[in-house]
């Protein structure tokens, strides 16, 4: 397969149509969140309930992840991806005849399990279509999918709740989903990497690398995702904004976070990883931990501070990982990394934050969060294949 010599023409055509599917992958992960109170308003569960969605959904992208690390390059990364959008919409499809709650749980572990495929299988892809000289640009700019998927996610919620029944909303995205999936498959190439023998399973799990970025990313994800899906819950149920309102905040709060994304993806060429890392996810812990102290009126702020300095950790924790590894560990070590990471960040942590709700006030667990996601951002310092 050639490999794009610069980021124009074609090559940057084809990574808008991978930023697409990110943003799609990304969006039917998060949508639960803006949604969460009318859900929980119509099956009458409690906070903890409710956001025990995020551990299923968590789960079934943990252990896609991992499976894909193994198995996508022999399959063919582009095939995985396709599989992947195909199951997503069968699942989004089937999503609107639910009308008992425990089965969204269900539902939760499939999506995770379609969307946990896209990670794994995409990094390898970019670093196979671009020079290295463009990882960190193609890698950020792909990165910002994700980042305008948290900032429109909640409008887009707003809007189709004033069409349709947040059913429906699931149904738009099954449509999408199928397009994108036939538009692949004429869109690039098959891409194989032979996968990770088991010998080399094993000096991947040696590295301490791969545990310090395991803990990093799982702090992110938390500081990122973990605190977004419970942030409409927060802001109806103990602050007593209207859902309106409060995806509203939520939303513009997302605002910063694109243009530091893409900011990253220059920054890396001109500074040391490190030094970029450590400061975004410090500042964002300490934001963190002022989310939950101050009042209605500054969290706005607040929101979108924590939201600009979190979002600025990924793209370039993306880019250390293809570094520290091997071409031929990339795949596994970004699927384990992301697996594990995303369970706790965007699984455990929104659980414990609404168990927090229950017994006590959300406002405790998101300043423990905080804390320990500051402390966490020390361990920067301990990746020597950085220096």
């Amino acid at each position: 397969m050639g490999r794009y010599s610069n980021l124009r023409g074609r090559a940057l055509l084809f990574l808008l149509f991978l930023w697409l599917l990110w943003f799609l992958n990304f969006s039917v992960r998060i949508i639960l969140s803006p949604i969460l109170p009318v859900i929980e308003d119509e099956f009458m569960v409690t906070h903890a309930q409710a956001s025990g969605i995020f551990i299923f959904l968590s789960v079934g992208y943990g252990v896609s992840v991992i499976l894909s690390g193994f198995f996508s390059g022999r399959l063919g990364y582009k095939k995985s991806i396709v599989l992947s959008l195909a199951l997503l919409s069968l699942a989004t499809f089937l999503i609107p005849f639910v009308h008992t709650f425990f089965l969204l749980y269900l539902f939760a572990l499939v999506l995770g399990l379609a969307v946990g495929t896209y990670i794994p299988s995409v990094i390898p892809l970019i670093t196979e279509y671009y020079p290295e000289k463009d990882w960190g640009k193609a890698i950020s700019i792909h990165d910002t999918g994700a980042s305008i998927s948290i900032l429109t996610t909640p409008f887009v919620a707003i809007a189709l709740l004033g069409l349709v029944p947040w059913r429906g909303i699931f149904v738009v995205f099954g449509c999408i989903f199928l397009a994108c999936a036939i538009v692949l498959c004429f869109a690039c190439s098959e891409v194989k990497i032979g996968g990770a023998p088991r010998a080399m399973f094993r000096d991947i799990l040696k590295m301490r690398s791969l545990w310090v970025m395991t803990v990093l990313f799982a702090f992110g994800v938390g500081a990122n995702l973990g605190i977004y899906s419970i942030i409409p819950l927060y802001l109806t149920k103990e602050l007593h904004l209207n859902i309106g309102y409060a995806n509203s905040v939520l939303g513009v709060s997302r605002l910063g976070s694109v243009g530091v994304a893409i900011s990253c993806g220059f920054l890396i060429d001109r500074f040391s990883l490190k030094r970029i890392m450590f400061p975004m996810m410090a500042v964002a812990g300490v934001f963190t931990i002022f989310m939950g102290l101050v009042s209605v009126r500054h969290m706005g702020i607040v929101l979108f501070l924590q939201a600009v300095f979190i979002t600025g950790f990924f793209p370039v924790g993306l880019v250390a990982i293809a570094k520290i590894f091997t071409r031929e560990m990339r795949g596994l070590a970004t699927g384990m990394i992301l697996a594990v990471s995303m369970v706790i960040g965007s699984g455990a942590v929104p659980w414990l934050l609404g168990v927090s709700g229950d017994l006590y006030s959300f406002r405790l667990g998101i300043i423990i969060l905080g804390l320990l996601t500051t402390a966490a951002s020390t361990l920067i310092f301990r990746l020597k294949e950085l220096d």
